[in-house]
């Protein structure tokens, strides 16, 4: 919005000049972003608490200290990210650019679905919210639209490539199989974070990391500069979504203030599913969903630890971990939630940077 009203003054006033540059309005949008959350989190917190009154059901079969640390805290604080997020986005962004509508609509219709969960769990008071398959099949019919408008909107050479790390210029032709493909990178992203998110802070830190290695990776393949120079794949109008990135950090930062242990608010899966949906679908415009994998390591791990559970649960009728996801059975080992949390962070950190140096190792 700013984009369209300021850019047709920089012919005439260089002031404005600065409007032009990605960059600066990335920036302007993590200020934004931050500032939305500050203002407007307090008020939307106290809501939420005299709405849902008990807050948040808690796992019966959690870590016991969740019964008594978490009990009372309100959930949908998803909703504050989302707020932040569009509005900074819809304020800075080139709203001409078509990813950047294709990405609000994944974010904020997986926001929907995990809205409707969280509603579900508070209204019936248990963890079970919206049936699985309900809630797949959306996250999927969503994805669908998300992978086909991408398609449309790429150059033909690359529609329906995957790039492969560490091997320049390489791009695999998946044809028929690219939008399962991309499907399944969004759903498996979003259901990603929604597994991680069960500590105080844990997956807003993760999120905001990969986030700005996202919006780098975003202004870097959208610059037929840089894109030559580290022979990666340059894809056209991509480097809009630094933009997003930029207000994806600033409302997971802002979030973070009510969020750090002790939470005021949990996300809830309003959050977990819009931000790791997010993700999934940069990460699919970028051409870069492998790299994804490697930034959003983390996610991986814990998602990893849930499959590896059931499946050894179901066929030897023995647990592999304590308790899973990966960070519960840390807890159940004796750590500190806090020494779960950054130990966690640090972790995504350093995953963050080997999947940065993939740019440079091609």
């Amino acid at each position: 919005m700013l984009y369209e009203i300021f850019l047709p003054l920089a012919d005439d006033y260089s002031l404005f000049n600065v409007f032009r540059y990605i960059t600066f309005r990335s920036g302007g949008a993590v200020l934004t972003a931050l500032l939305i959350s500050f203002i407007f989190g307090p008020k939307i917190i106290r809501w939420l608490k005299v709405k849902q009154g008990e807050g948040q059901p808690i796992r019966d079969d959690g870590p016991e200290s969740h019964l008594l640390t978490k009990k009372g805290t309100p959930t949908m604080g998803g909703a504050l990210i989302l707020l932040a997020l569009s509005v900074s986005t819809l304020l800075w962004a080139n709203l001409s650019n078509p990813f950047i509508w294709i990405i609000l609509l994944v974010t904020i219709g997986f926001g929907l679905i995990g809205f409707g969960d969280d509603y579900l769990k508070l209204t019936q008071r248990n963890t079970k919210g919206l049936p699985g398959k309900a809630k797949l099949l959306a996250q999927v019919l969503i994805s669908v639209l998300a992978a086909t408008g991408t398609m449309a909107v790429s150059p033909p050479e690359m529609g329906t490539h995957l790039a492969i790390p560490f091997f320049k210029e390489l791009m695999v032709n998946l044809g028929l199989f690219y939008v399962p493909f991309a499907v399944f990178v969004m759903v498996g992203a979003s259901n990603a974070v929604n597994l991680t998110d069960g500590l105080d802070g844990l997956a807003t830190v993760p999120v905001m990391i990969a986030g700005a290695c996202f919006g780098l990776i975003s202004y870097l393949v959208g610059n037929t500069i840089f894109a030559e120079y580290l022979q990666i794949s340059y894809v056209p109008g991509t480097g809009e979504l630094t933009v997003f990135c930029g207000a994806l950090v600033g409302a997971c930062l802002g979030f973070l203030w009510f969020n750090a242990p002790p939470a005021m608010v949990f996300m809830g899966d309003t959050g977990s599913l819009s931000m790791g949906g997010a993700l999934g679908t940069i990460a699919v415009i970028t051409k870069h969903e492998i790299v994804l994998s490697i930034i959003g390591g983390l996610f991986v791990l814990e998602t990893i630890s849930v499959i590896v559970q059931v499946a050894s649960y179901k066929t030897t009728g023995k647990r592999v971990f304590r308790m899973a996801p990966l960070h519960h059975h840390f807890e159940k080992k004796g750590w500190a939630e806090p020494t779960v949390v950054i130990r966690f962070w640090i972790i995504s950190m350093i995953l963050a940077l080997i999947g940065l140096a993939t740019l440079k190792l091609r």
